[in-house]
């Protein structure tokens, strides 16, 4: 199984937005069929990823994919496991050979013929991949990335178990501003040298790091880096929906209406979610189209929110008057 996400955090957050709007369904499956391979029922697991995937349209992310195969390799379902590697391998050029030849989970396939032809195609993914990489800014870069979640991922357990006015909350923002600070400087350093540096040279984790640093940091470090991330989108080296958050959240910081509809906000009463201040409305699918993202009305249903354009332009003055004054975004 995964030691580590086979796509990034934000890569897997952020690629579900374009697969339809099936993905709370399917987020709900995923995790039932983990949960299962967790219980050590494979063959439990292996049918719940196939309904996942169903549900989805036969669409589907690598990494579950990949799991999917080392349950239905431990449920000893060799044909099931097969179509699943050959799928990622094929359709997705997984590349995580060092990861695949050294999983357990998967040792009922190696006497299989089709075990060395399917090694063998995700090798191959590898060594292309790898071919123009500059291994050194890769690995910073990969660092950076990990350092950026260590601290993240145990804000809710921490909060739940201490409250999120406790010290040892207060301990983990600390320790978390910390890390951020250092992340900037190193991430500063290698845009300043290097420029806006695409997949080709530090891979798919390194070239999500960038922006998620640069994201994350003040608005006039935004500012300063939002020029050359729109010329590397236009040279193939910045993705679409990464430049739409970045975008986005200038925006709004900048008290300005965003472009994408990127963010959303909460109303406490109601509990409900809207789109945060969106300039011209009629024509925000259009912009979305242009860098390559869905329309605007499935991105929405992450939030289960249910959009229609001419209702929200008659609602944008409140909104806007309930969000101005507020620090955020």
């Amino acid at each position: 199984m995964k030691t580590k996400p086979f796509l990034t955090f934000f890569g897997f957050f952020l690629c579900c937005f374009a697969l339809g709007q099936n993905w709370t369904k399917y987020n709900e499956l995923r995790a039932e069929a983990f949960q299962l391979y967790e219980n050590k029922e494979y063959l439990k697991s292996g049918l719940k990823y196939s309904e996942a995937f169903t549900v989805f349209g036969n669409n589907s992310l690598p990494e579950d994919r990949y799991n999917a195969a080392c349950s239905w390799a431990l449920a000893n379902e060799i044909d099931s496991a097969f179509i699943q590697l050959f799928n990622i391998a094929e359709k997705w050029n997984f590349m995580g050979y060092d990861h695949m030849i050294t999983d357990m989970d998967l040792r009922s396939l190696y006497k299989d013929r089709r075990w060395n032809k399917v090694i063998e195609i995700v090798k191959s993914n590898k060594e292309r991949a790898e071919a123009t990489i500059d291994k050194y800014l890769a690995a910073t870069l990969d660092t950076v990335y990990f350092a950026y979640f260590e601290y993240r991922t145990q804000i809710n357990s921490i909060a739940e178990k201490y409250g999120w006015e406790s010290p040892e909350f207060k301990s983990l923002r600390d320790k978390m501003a910390i890390n951020d600070s250092l992340n900037i400087i190193k991430v500063k350093a290698i845009l300043d040298k290097y420029g806006w540096l695409g997949t080709d040279i530090v891979g798919e984790l390194g070239n999500t790091t960038l922006w998620l640093v640069i994201q994350d940091s003040d608005l006039s470090t935004q500012e300063k880096y939002l020029p050359m991330m729109r010329q590397a989108y236009k040279n193939g080296k910045a993705s679409g929906v990464h430049l739409s958050y970045l975008e986005d959240r200038c925006a709004l910081r900048q008290g300005k209406r965003q472009i994408y509809g990127s963010f959303t906000g909460r109303d406490m009463e109601t509990n409900l979610s809207y789109v945060l201040p969106l300039e011209d409305p009629d024509n925000v699918d259009k912009r979305r189209s242009e860098l390559g993202l869905p329309p605007l009305s499935e991105y929405l249903t992450q939030y289960q929110i249910k959009w229609d354009v001419e209702q929200y332009k008659k609602d944008l003055p409140s909104i806007e008057a309930k969000e101005k004054g507020k620090q955020k975004y």
